[in-house]
């Protein structure tokens, strides 16, 4: 089950990724193709400003993975609520100061990032970081809401509202280029109605009465707000890490190349950026599942969560790769005429960029996790050392020896030296390669239950799911549990289960999984089952009646605490009986 999770979140995840990156590849396509080269260079001076509002939407969005796939594991959906209500607000006066500072400040900005004080790049970069800041509203929020979409299973809808976002900007580019003649202005202005175009889709599932999330503003707390921050803030060094690395390696660049050198970076990045949706989506996907196994203490689900994504990094970072290597004249020369001297430039470090995807895949995947697991120092200082440390050193150092092909090659080096500087941690702290067992996890040896303290079953029919309550009533007196609370708890596998089986798998007549997991702790039964059918909360059920749903309401009665969720389209029952009390009371 988890790994076809993991394929069904990877899919929806990429595309929401691209909900940022695919705006700006348009932009820099009609840009270059409509505007020239001299607005092409001011757009890459621009977009270090541009990726440090994003860092902060990135933070928020990531902050809410990380606090309701905390809250989901502990099965709370009043603090899934108040992390879904203080995100909102926090993006909404964030949006609203990025826009009144942009406007109040573009011209010392465009200085900043390199423009000049007059000219037509000065006077280019300054529109477009006004046009484009106008959507700042719009754009954090599409970001913070995103997450939301992911765990309440609605990735169709998240498509939906990307594709909207593409076709409008590219009709708002086309009308800007070749009627209004807006300039640089009207260009981030068509990507800023582009990201409301995609906030209305969204909220054809915010504002329905099918939304998972309830808004309240006494759920806007300090704590909350503290908690999405913290856990965001990998994130933030991440992003803010891009920012240095972006604005060094246009200084490098234009001191080796000037402007024509910026331009052809320009085109690789915003290429790059959308290439990069697998690596965001790699990591939204193990943050999130991460987080939540990592709260249920399933160290297995761990295992085969990193291991499962790990292999996709691998295999999608491969074959994009070999995508750009193959058609990267093509992708260039939507940006840049290929009678221009700097095209071959552009193709080969395109071509170079592309052999560092791989890496990036995977070290996305284990920084995610690590933040998922807690470890947000680890997250935090591995996410700057990977995004500006180590792939400016090799720029550095590289471009004296080889020019513009030596900052090329910063994305590999950075990211192949970064998976080196992990693996070298990994055998560190386990004295374990990081492919040795779960040592990747560096998880504590108390984590979880022990391999004997815990029992994990699948059953898929009525037989299979009776075969499994003997096996749960045996094992409970194998560790020297009661006979009375041992059938209880074999009673409570064999109605939820088999309630599982006979209503949930049949409902729509499509194929189904149910995971069962029984774990002894101290002076406690923990037992969890999960499936993918149709969302049910037995524990607001009401029957209809009397005779009506006597297994739900006794295992209920059993249970001393039972908790709910449903998320990624998966429903998750725990419920925790006493050892050697659990009587129906």
């Amino acid at each position: 089950m988890i790994k076809r999770m993991i394929r069904q979140m990877l899919t929806a995840q990429i595309f929401s990724a691209l909900a940022v990156s695919v705006c700006l590849l348009i932009d820099n396509i009609m840009i270059g193709r409509f505007l020239g080269l001299e607005a092409l260079a001011a757009y890459g001076l621009a977009n270090p400003l541009l990726l440090a509002i994003g860092a902060i939407a990135s933070m928020l969005a990531v902050g809410v993975q990380a606090a309701c796939s905390s809250s989901l594991g502990r099965g709370s959906q009043e603090e899934t609520d108040a992390g879904y209500s203080s995100a909102l607000a926090v993006s909404g006066g964030i949006a609203l100061v990025c826009v009144a500072g942009v406007f109040l400040f573009s011209g010392p900005l465009a200085r900043l990032l390199g423009a000049g004080s007059e000219g037509t790049l000065f006077t280019e970069t300054e529109g477009y970081l006004r046009g484009f800041t106008l959507g700042a509203p719009a754009s954090l929020g599409a970001l913070v809401l995103i997450p939301f979409l992911q765990l309440a299973g609605q990735g169709g809808l998240l498509i939906v509202a990307v594709l909207t976002m593409a076709v409008l900007d590219v009709g708002l580019d086309l009308l800007n280029a070749l009627f209004f003649h807006g300039g640089m202005f009207g260009m981030g202005l068509a990507s800023s109605f582009s990201y409301y175009g995609a906030v209305a889709v969204t909220l054809l599932y915010f504002l329905s009465r099918r939304c998972a999330y309830r808004f309240s503003f006494r759920l806007v707390t300090r704590r909350k707000i503290r908690e999405l921050f913290h856990g965001g803030i990998p994130a933030l060094f991440g992003m803010a890490a891009q920012v240095v690395l972006i604005f060094t390696l246009n200084q490098i660049l234009k001191g080796i190349g000037g402007s024509e050198a910026v331009a052809a970076f320009s085109a690789i990045s915003s290429i790059g950026n959308s290439a990069g949706a697998i690596n965001t989506g790699v990591g939204g996907v193990s943050l999130t599942l991460c987080g939540i196994f990592f709260h249920e203490e399933d160290r297995t689900g761990l295992r085969e969560t990193i291991r499962t994504l790990v292999l996709y990094a691998l295999l999608l970072g491969a074959a994009t790769c070999g995508l750009l290597t193959g058609f990267a004249p093509a992708l260039i020369s939507l940006f840049i005429n290929p009678e221009t001297p700097v095209f071959a430039t552009a193709v080969l470090g395109l071509r170079i960029f592309s052999t560092g995807l791989a890496a990036c895949c995977v070290n996305n995947a284990l920084k995610s996790m690590y933040q998922g697991t807690g470890r947000m120092k680890l997250a935090g200082a591995f996410s700057v050392a990977e995004g500006a440390v180590l792939p400016i050193l090799a720029a550095l150092l590289l471009s004296r020896v080889l020019g513009t092909t030596g900052v090329w090659l910063y994305y590999l080096a950075g990211e192949t030296a970064a998976l080196l500087l992990i693996g070298l941690w990994v055998r560190k702290k386990t004295g374990r390669l990081p492919w040795e067992g779960d040592a990747v996890l560096m998880l504590d040896k108390n984590f979880g239950a022990a391999p004997a303290d815990r029992l994990e079953m699948s059953p898929g029919t009525l037989q299979e799911v009776a075969q499994a309550a003997e096996a749960a009533e045996r094992f409970c007196l194998e560790h020297g549990e009661s006979p009375r609370t041992s059938a209880h708890i074999g009673l409570c596998v064999e109605e939820m289960a088999g309630n599982i089986i006979q209503h949930g798998f049949t409902a729509d007549g499509g194929k189904h999984h149910l995971s069962l997991r029984l774990v002894r702790k101290p002076e406690l039964w923990v037992l969890r089952f999960r499936d993918d059918c149709g969302a049910f909360n037995p524990t607001r059920y009401v029957p209809r009646s009397r005779e009506e749903g006597l297994g739900i309401r006794l295992a209920m009665k059993m249970a001393r605490e039972a908790t709910y969720t449903h998320t990624l389209n998966l429903n998750n029952l725990t419920l925790k009986l006493s050892a050697g009390e659990a009587e129906t009371k």
